[in-house]
C-alpha cells in the first residue's frame, strides 16, 4: 500500500499493517492532529519505506523517547515512533491505498472533551451541506 502527506513531497509504502486499526483519543493525538482522535495502526519496521521525501521531514519528541515525524512543507503527520521498538506507527489517513479493514477500537477514551461525540443527533452529510 502507499501513503503520503497533504502536499506529495512525502511518500512512503507499506506491506501490511501489523495490528488492527484504533482511534487514539489520547490529549498528546488531540493536540498533535488538532482533532478529537487520531486513527493509526503499528507497521513493523521492515514493512515500511520511504518512496520520497524523506529528508524533508520534520520531528518533535511529544513525550520521552516518542518521536512524530511530520513533512515539513505540509506539516502532515505521517507516523509517530520510538527508535527501540521493531515497528512505526502510522497515521492511517495518510494511506493512499484502502487497507481493506475497518478501526476495531477507541483507546484513551478517558481523555475525551466533553464536546466529543460520535455523531449522535447532530446532522451527518456525505459532502458540504447545501443551503436549505
Amino acid at each position: 500500500m502507499k501513503g503520503s502527506c497533504l502536499c506529495g513531497a512525502i511518500g512512503y509504502e507499506i506491506d501490511a499493517l501489523a495490528t488492527s486499526i484504533s482511534h487514539c483519543h489520547c490529549h498528546t493525538c488531540q493536540k498533535a492532529h488538532a482533532a478529537a482522535f487520531a486513527t493509526t495502526a503499528r507497521v513493523r519496521r521492515e514493512h515500511f519505506r520511504w518512496t520520497r521525501g524523506e529528508r524533508q521531514l520534520s520531528s518533535f519528541e511529544s513525550s520521552p523517547g516518542k518521536l512524530r515525524r511530520f513533512c515539513s512543507s505540509c506539516g502532515t503527520h505521517v507516523l509517530a515512533e520510538r527508535l527501540e521498538q521493531p515497528y512505526v506507527i502510522l497515521r492511517v489517513p495518510t494511506l493512499d491505498d484502502d487497507p481493506g479493514i475497518s478501526p476495531a477500537m477507541h483507546i484513551w477514551t478517558s481523555h475525551d472533551r466533553p464536546w466529543i461525540s460520535e455523531c449522535g443527533s447532530i446532522s451527518q452529510y456525505l459532502e458540504w451541506p447545501t443551503a436549505e
